[in-house]
């Protein structure tokens, strides 16, 4: 029984309620270790969930590890214990002892601390959630998880390990920078560049540094590798006042076996599928959550609400969603669901809840990482979908590249694998994306990946950055390989800033900046609606020449619109024509030779060149364009700027 000055609310019968209903979104403000006061006396209570638990002790730092604090059940909530300490308080770490209903004694981090000790260390830490300030309040403002689908999205994927390392010696081998100090730099580097949103991979805490951050024990607490979670809130912040939006990589499906963290917590799996079938994951080592069972729903809930409430992160990208939707996914024995089919329903189910609830009563969004064919991802859940805003396209991803390997000579035979992807392209709202899985593992780095020489490489780099920025979809591009990174990325080590100051990798930075300024000034390029009016080709069927020619545009008029010229081999052609549909002054408001000396538009330097229009049909439009193209080159042509009305309807 709580004494009546406690600051600290207490777990009241409503909170049972809702927390064994799976709908305890405010989970977080609860459970854990919440500084308090009690009979004049300021300390810690302590709430955990171990409902099969025989007995429950809490033990600090502070007492030396020696002195265990028993706990009793809660008043309202007997799978609750509860405890206060006196003197314990911030920055104090602590762990649970669990005697669990096999009667094993075991010693726990709290499965909600918002602060952990660094690895290999691992006891939670007291931590307020009331210390920081925020200064995002004209971001905060701004914000509107209704409208994302219309503006710009830009996402840089970042490892914040090895971004950049700090100086290393015999007592800091890891030279990780503090999450302040990346803050700055981060900043400065994403404004340079003109990226709209940032993805952080590996935040929750987690033992492993080869995991990345995708094998959780620490679900409400940013690492400890790089500062405080108050460290992370100014990162947070100092990225929002720039303008920048911040989305988390988050893992839902599946935890790691560490025995000091959420498995077996009780003696009993507590927090895994109860289920031996379904309970693992042998391909990462891993336990899966039971997301049929409503406390579990409650915490993963309630910690999608902790970032987006708490450290006013914009999305969480939701790792592994094919995991979670077969009950055969990388398992040889499964179980069927009541129907007898493989479709997780539990975990679809729990997803649905997910995102109504997230985008209903937050003013955040989640983004589905999934590798699956299945209809509906972001389709609403009122229509029977999984409701998530936005999708991953690992179609685009996996067949682009595919092509890209080919040498050109070749790529005639794989036409099909670089064009198709535009017919599936409004099934989903999408996000094409270059991601760290694609450069790493035997991969090679984009600028590795295709054939030739380093010059040829160079130029079908920026080529295939033009196809990613044009075709319809948001965008995201893995750190490094905005600069042509030729090593494979390596978790342990800083990305090659160096090659930045070569010339041929700072041509590639230049032109993917290029790149982004146009992209966000033309709303055909960004504005991702799923009417296919939107996308329009001219010629997908040049399959020989290597060339692929499209228009984006306003779905009801060609006002705004812009075509797209992509040359995928190195052979030059003179008097190459593509077809337009109307007179006027088409310019050039993009090529990959800008920022070469000499290169192709004079951008800021000189004006936007014009393209003679002739008359005479060409590929089903009445008029046509003619100049030289050179070998892997890239053009962004700009319409008339006058609102002319659609006339004649492509074949194609």
């Amino acid at each position: 029984m709580k004494s009546e000055n406690s600051q600290q609310a207490a777990f009241s019968d409503f909170d049972s309620f809702l927390f064994h209903e799976g709908t305890n979104y405010g989970l977080y403000k609860k459970l854990g270790a919440h500084p308090d006061t009690e009979n004049g006396e300021t300390g810690t209570r302590f709430l955990v969930w171990a409902p099969n638990a025989q007995y429950v002790s809490v033990i600090c730092a502070r007492t030396g590890w020696e002195n265990e604090i028993g706990m009793h059940r809660a008043e309202f909530d007997g799978g609750v214990w509860e405890c206060f300490l006196p003197g314990v308080g911030e920055g104090d770490a602590y762990r649970y002892i669990v005697t669990g209903a096999d009667g094993i004694r075991r010693w726990k981090s709290d499965p909600m601390a918002f602060r952990t000790e660094k690895r290999p260390a691992n006891a939670s830490i007291v931590h307020s959630l009331n210390n920081y300030t925020w200064h995002d309040n004209e971001y905060q403002a701004q914000r509107d998880n209704t409208k994302v689908l219309e503006r710009p999205m830009a996402i840089y994927e970042c490892h914040l390990g090895s971004w950049k390392k700090g100086y290393r010696d015999e007592y800091d081998e890891d030279g990780f920078l503090n999450y302040t100090q990346l803050a700055d730099d981060l900043v400065e580097y994403i404004k340079f560049m003109g990226y709209t949103h940032i993805e952080l991979m590996g935040i929750c805490e987690y033992p492993f540094d080869m995991s990345w951050g995708y094998q959780v024990t620490g679900y409400f607490a940013p690492t400890s590798r790089y500062g405080t979670p108050d460290d992370f809130r100014y990162f947070v912040d100092k990225l929002h006042q720039a303008g920048i939006g911040v989305i988390l990589d988050w893992v839902p499906s599946h935890f790691c076996k560490d025995e000091w963290a959420l498995v077996h917590f009780d003696g009993t799996r507590l927090y895994e599928n109860s289920d031996p079938l379904r309970s693992e994951f042998p391909v990462w080592g891993t336990m899966s959550f039971d997301h049929g069972k409503p406390e579990v729903r409650s915490f993963l809930i309630s910690n999608a609400f902790y970032w987006i409430n708490e450290f006013h992160v914009d999305a969480l990208r939701v790792d592994a969603v094919a995991s979670m939707l077969y009950n055969d996914y990388d398992r040889k024995e499964w179980r069927p669901n009541m129907f007898g089919g493989r479709m997780n329903l539990e975990s679809m189910d729990f997803m649905r809840q997910l995102n109504y609830e997230v985008c209903g009563k937050t003013t955040g969004y989640l983004i589905a990482e999934d590798s699956s064919a299945e209809w509906g991802i972001t389709a609403d859940v009122r229509s029977n979908g999984l409701g998530f805003t936005f999708k991953w396209n690992m179609g685009w991803m996996n067949d682009t590249l595919r092509y890209m390997k080919e040498d050109p000579i070749y790529r005639r035979w794989h036409h099909g694998e670089l064009t198709h992807t535009v017919d599936y392209a409004f099934s989903e709202n999408y996000i094409l994306v270059l991601s760290h899985d694609e450069v790493v593992y035997g991969k090679h780095s984009m600028v590795e990946k295709a054939p030739g020489s380093i010059i040829d490489r160079f130029g079908g780099l920026k080529v295939l950055y033009t196809y990613q920025m044009t075709h319809p979809g948001k965008k995201l591009l893995f750190m490094g390989q905005d600069f042509g990174q030729e090593r494979e990325w390596n978790v342990t080590e800083s990305i090659d800033w160096h090659l930045a100051d070569d010339f041929g990798h700072r041509d590639i930075m230049q032109c993917y900046r290029n790149l982004l300024d146009v992209y966000k000034k033309y709303p055909s390029l960004y504005s991702d609606s799923k009417d296919t009016r939107t996308f329009e080709w001219v010629n997908r069927n040049d399959a020989d020449r290597n060339i692929i020619c499209f228009i984006r545009r306003n779905p009801w008029t060609y006002d705004g619109a812009v075509l797209v010229v992509l040359n995928f081999s190195p052979s030059r052609h003179d008097g190459y024509t593509c077809g337009v549909p109307f007179g006027g002054r088409y310019r050039r408001v993009f090529d990959s030779y800008d920022s070469l000396p000499g290169g192709g538009s004079p951008g800021e330097l000189g004006g936007i060149p014009e393209l003679p229009v002739y008359e005479g049909e060409c590929d089903g439009y009445q008029y046509h364009l003619c100049y030289d193209l050179r070998p892997f080159e890239a053009m962004i042509i700009e319409f008339p700027g006058s609102d002319v009305p659609e006339q004649k309807t492509n074949k194609n």
